[in-house]
C-alpha cells in the first residue's frame, strides 16, 4: 500500500509539472519560454542520464555524442520525413549507437568507462567532420523546414515527462532491480542469475535513445548545426553535473537540479560567465562534500545536522581543540 501510494504521488508530481509547463508559453514573455525549453531540455536529458548510471553507477560522458547523432539525424532527415518520424529516427540511431558502443567498452568500470566514453564522443565529431568534409565539400547545415515554436516545446515537454515517467517504470520493474543490483555488486547480481552484460546495455541504449530524440528536437532551434555545436562536450558535462548534484540515484534529484541550473545559466551565463561556472563548481564540491545524495536529500533534519556540526566545530576551534575534530 505504500508503494502504491509513492507511486500515486510521483505520478501527481509528474503531472502537476507538466501541466505548469503547457501552460507556460501562454502567460509567460519570449525569454521565460526560452529558459523554460532549456530546462525541459535537461529535464529529459539528465533524468535519463540518471536512469542509467544512478542505478548501475556507470560515469557516461557520451550524452553529447548521443544528442550531436540525434540532431544531425532530424536535420539530413526532416526535410523527406514528418516531424514525429524524425524524432523517432534520431532516438533509433542514437540507440543503435550505444548498443555497439556498450558491447565494446560496457565491461570497463569508473575512470577507464568514463574517459572511453568521452574519446569516442570526440572520435564520433571528427568522424562527422571529416565526412561533411569528404562527401558534402562543406562543415554544418542549414535547415530549412522548422517546426513551429510550439512545437518544438511541445515535443520537448512530451520527452521531458516520458523521461521521468519512464524512469518512474522502470524503478518499479525487474529491469530496474538487476540495474541498482549492478550498481550495489555486479559480480554478485551475475552469480545471482542476472545477465548482465544484456542488462547495460539495454539500460545504456534507453538513455541514448532520449538523448537522440532531445537532440532531433532541439537541433531546429539553431536553424544551422555544426559539429562543434551539437556535440559539445559543455552539453555531456552540464547533464552529468545537474543530475549528480540533483541526485543521480534520486527520481526528482536531476529534474530539481536543472530548473536551478537553467535560472542560473540564463541569468549568469551572459553577463557573468565566470561567476556561473564558478558557482557549478561550489555546488558540486559542496553537493560531493555535505551533500552526497544530491539536492534531493535535503530535509528538515539535515539542516539540523549541519546546524549542530558548525556549532561543534566553532566551539572546538575557539577552545584550541581544532586538531582533535
Amino acid at each position: 500500500m505504500k508503494d502504491r501510494s509513492i507511486l500515486v504521488r510521483d505520478l501527481l508530481l509528474l503531472l502537476a509539472f507538466a501541466g505548469w509547463a503547457m501552460a507556460l508559453p501562454h502567460y509567460g514573455s519570449e525569454f521565460v519560454v526560452s529558459m523554460a525549453l532549456t530546462c525541459l531540455m535537461y529535464v529529459a536529458l539528465s533524468s535519463s542520464w540518471g536512469l542509467f548510471c544512478g542505478s548501475t553507477r556507470y560515469l557516461s560522458l557520451a550524452t553529447s555524442a548521443f544528442f550531436g547523432v540525434g540532431a544531425y539525424t532530424s536535420a539530413i532527415f526532416l526535410g523527406e520525413l514528418s516531424w514525429g518520424w524524425a524524432i523517432l529516427l534520431g532516438a533509433g540511431v542514437s540507440a543503435a549507437l550505444a548498443v555497439v558502443m556498450g558491447l565494446a567498452v560496457l565491461h570497463l568500470r569508473g575512470t577507464y568507462f568514463a574517459v572511453l566514453t568521452f574519446g569516442m564522443t570526440e572520435l564520433i565529431m571528427h568522424a562527422v567532420t571529416f565526412c561533411e568534409k569528404r562527401f558534402s565539400g562543406t562543415v554544418g547545415r542549414l535547415l530549412t523546414v522548422v517546426p513551429e515554436p510550439d512545437t518544438i516545446y511541445l515535443t520537448v515537454l512530451l520527452l521531458a515527462v516520458l523521461a521521468v515517467g519512464v524512469s518512474i517504470g522502470v524503478r518499479r520493474s525487474r529491469f530496474g532491480l538487476a540495474l541498482m543490483g549492478i550498481g550495489a555488486d555486479e559480480q554478485r547480481a551475475q552469480t545471482l542469475g542476472v545477465n548482465t552484460r544484456l542488462i547495460k546495455t539495454a539500460g545504456f541504449a534507453l538513455t541514448a535513445a532520449f538523448a537522440g530524440a532531445v537532440g532531433a528536437a532541439m537541433a531546429v532551434r539553431w536553424t544551422y548545426i555544426d559539429p562543434h555545436t551539437v556535440f559539445n562536450p559543455f552539453i555531456g558535462f552540464q547533464t552529468v553535473l545537474i543530475a549528480l548534484i540533483g541526485g543521480a540515484a534520486t527520481l526528482w534529484g536531476p529534474l530539481i537540479a536543472a530548473i536551478v541550473f537553467s535560472v542560473l545559466a540564463e541569468t549568469l551565463r551572459l553577463e557573468f560567465p565566470q561567476i556561473y561556472m564558478m558557482s557549478l563548481g561550489l555546488l558540486l564540491i559542496l553537493c560531493v562534500l555535505y551533500l552526497p545524495g544530491g539536492l534531493a536529500s535535503l530535509r528538515w533534519g539535515t539542516f539540523g545536522g549541519w546546524w549542530q556540526s558548525s556549532r561543534q566545530w566553532v566551539r572546538a576551534l575557539w577552545s584550541g581543540e581544532s586538531k582533535n575534530v
